[in-house]
């Protein structure tokens, strides 16, 4: 069984696990809201999204698998790869974030987060950290890491050193398999691997603020090619408009969303 299979398999018996939780906040937690399409986009079926972000109308995202994870700048309207820099085969790929015109790349198991300057796309530099790394994002002081579990971790922005953790939680139960994120305001969403869901976690306390259910965007032929790895999984958010772009891994399309009461 591969790495891959491996993780799919644990995150699936979690996902089990938290799909009842997830569930309960229709009638006595927070609200349960879902991903109303907007606009869809091609997207490279290639490509196992694990990092998205939006700057300056610029995409850019990050895949992952050993020998296949890269750094990529997308052009949105059309899904085409205008830049891209391949990370070395003993290097998996994961979240991404943008912070002072630099773009800082997680590593799955490997411990080390390569950092590329945003207008040469030349590596600049590099963070060393314990632990998984999954998902990342930058609220404008400090990053913000997932590593699969209920914790979300707080690093300084210089150093990447740990300033802080925060478990999340919904209904009194801790939401595990915290997977991409995107820092809007004061609250934080996570895609929770292996789910179509995505939750909205305030970033004072670590309560879940709102359960966004965004399966159904791909039709049931798109769904039904995909591979049991081609889960939902990132998130960009557009300020312009205040609507989400979210894709999967390995999804033929990208979708421009608004979250929207059930």
């Amino acid at each position: 069984m591969t790495l891959v299979a491996r993780r799919c398999a644990v995150a699936l018996g979690l996902a089990i696990l938290l799909a009842p939780r997830v569930g309960a906040a229709d009638s006595t937690g927070p609200p349960l809201l879902r991903a109303q399409p907007v606009e869809s986009y091609p997207h490279d079926a290639d490509a196992f999204t694990q990092g998205l972000l939006l700057h300056d109308g610029a995409l850019y995202e990050s895949t992952g698998l050993y020998g296949h994870s890269s750094l990529r700048q997308v052009e949105l309207a059309s899904g085409k790869v205008l830049r891209r820099v391949d990370l070395p085969d003993k290097l998996f790929g994961e979240g991404l974030a943008l912070a002072g015109g630099r773009l800082v790349q997680l590593t799955w198991k490997e411990g080390v987060a390569p950092t590329y300057d945003l207008a040469t796309f030349e590596k600049n530099g590099e963070f060393t950290y314990a632990g998984e790394g999954w998902g990342l994002c930058f609220d404008g002081t400090q990053f913000i890491q997932s590593d699969g579990s209920h914790r979300l971790i707080f690093r300084d922005p210089t150093t990447f050193a740990v300033t802080r953790q925060l478990a999340v939680g919904l209904n009194g139960q801790p939401v595990t398999s915290l997977n991409e994120l995107e820092c809007v305001g004061d609250s934080i969403y996570a895609n929770v691997w292996q789910t179509n869901r995505i939750v909205e976690i305030s970033k004072l306390n670590g309560a879940v603020r709102a359960v966004i259910d965004a399966g159904g965007l791909l039709n049931a032929a798109e769904q039904a090619s995909l591979n049991p790895a081609a889960v939902l999984n990132g998130i960009a958010y557009d300020p312009a408009d205040q609507t989400f772009l979210i894709t999967g891994k390995f999804w033929p399309k990208l979708f421009r969303v608004r979250f929207v009461p059930r």
